[in-house]
C-alpha cells in the first residue's frame, strides 16, 4: 500500500525547466533517434504511448513520428497545459496512475518512459503495467537513472540517490530542497531485475560511441575527456554508469 507523500502531483510546479522547450527539444530528439535506429524508421503506422509526459512538450515533438499518441501523467495542472496547448486529433493527453492504466491489453505499439521510474511509489508495478499494454514484438524506450551516482540529479546533492531513504528525507530537509525525497533510484543490477520480463536492447554504450546519430553530442562531446570516461565506465564498470538507456521488448 502506498501512502500519499509516495506522489508527486505538481511536479512541474516544482521543475519550470519543465516547460523549456529548447531544452525538451534536445531530449526528444535522442529519444526519435533511438526509436528511429531501432525500428528502421518504421514508425509512421505506429501508435505512441508516453508515459509520464508531464507538460506535453516532449510527447508532442515525438508523436510527429507516428500515427497517434497519448500521454498520462498524475500531474493535473501539466496535462491541463498539454492538451490546451498541444492536443489534437491525433495527441491526446490524460491525467492517469502510470501504476494502473486505463489502457487495454496489449494495445501499444511504442511507449516512451524517459527518466519515471524513480518517481512512482512501486516502479515493478509501472513496468509490469507497461509488459501489459504492449503489444507483444512492441517496445519501449526506457531511460533510468543510477542510484549510485555521486551527484543525484534532482537535486543535485552528493550521494543523495545512494543513501537509505530515511536518512535522504532528513538529509534533503536540512538542505532546505523538499520536505521529502520521493524519488528511488535502483541500482544496474536491481534495474535488470525490474525489466526481466522483456528482451533488453542496450543503447547505452552505442550512444557514448555515436553521439552525434543519437543527438547527445551536447552531452558527449565526441572526442572530449567526458566521452573518454563514458567509454571507460561502459567497457570496465558499468555498474557505475549514470543512465541506461534501453529499448524493452515485449516477447512473442
Amino acid at each position: 500500500m502506498t501512502t500519499d507523500y509516495e506522489y508527486q502531483y505538481d511536479f512541474s510546479e516544482m521543475h519550470p525547466e519543465l516547460y523549456n522547450l529548447e531544452a525538451r527539444q534536445k531530449k526528444a530528439n535522442k529519444i526519435v533517434a533511438v526509436l528511429s535506429d531501432c525500428l528502421d524508421g518504421k514508425t509512421q503506422d505506429l501508435n505512441l504511448l508516453d508515459v509520464g509526459s508531464s507538460t506535453g512538450i516532449m510527447t508532442s515533438l515525438i508523436s510527429k513520428s507516428f500515427k497517434s499518441g497519448l500521454g498520462i501523467d498524475i500531474d493535473e495542472s501539466a496535462v491541463k497545459h498539454a492538451k490546451e496547448t498541444f492536443g489534437s486529433d491525433t495527441l491526446d493527453f490524460a491525467v492517469q496512475d502510470s501504476m494502473n492504466m486505463n489502457i487495454e491489453d496489449n494495445s501499444i505499439d511504442v511507449i516512451t518512459c524517459s527518466q519515471v521510474y524513480e518517481h512512482v511509489p512501486d516502479a515493478f508495478r509501472l513496468v509490469a503495467e507497461i509488459h501489459r499494454v504492449l503489444k507483444p514484438g512492441g517496445v519501449c524506450y526506457f531511460a533510468a537513472g543510477n542510484r549510485f551516482v555521486l551527484i543525484e540529479q534532482h537535486y543535485r546533492l552528493p550521494l543523495l540517490a545512494a543513501i537509505p531513504k530515511w536518512m535522504a528525507h532528513r538529509y534533503i530537509r536540512l538542505m532546505g530542497k523538499a520536505d521529502y525525497y520521493y524519488e528511488t533510484h535502483f541500482s544496474y543490477w536491481k534495474l535488470k531485475r525490474l525489466v526481466a520480463d522483456f528482451e533488453v536492447i542496450d543503447y547505452t554504450e552505442r550512444i557514448v560511441r555515436d553521439p552525434v546519430t543519437f543527438h547527445a553530442d551536447d552531452m558527449i562531446p565526441p572526442g572530449s575527456r567526458t566521452q573518454k570516461t563514458a567509454l571507460f565506465l561502459t567497457k570496465f564498470a558499468y555498474w557505475l554508469f549514470p543512465t541506461y538507456i534501453w529499448v524493452l521488448k515485449k516477447k512473442g
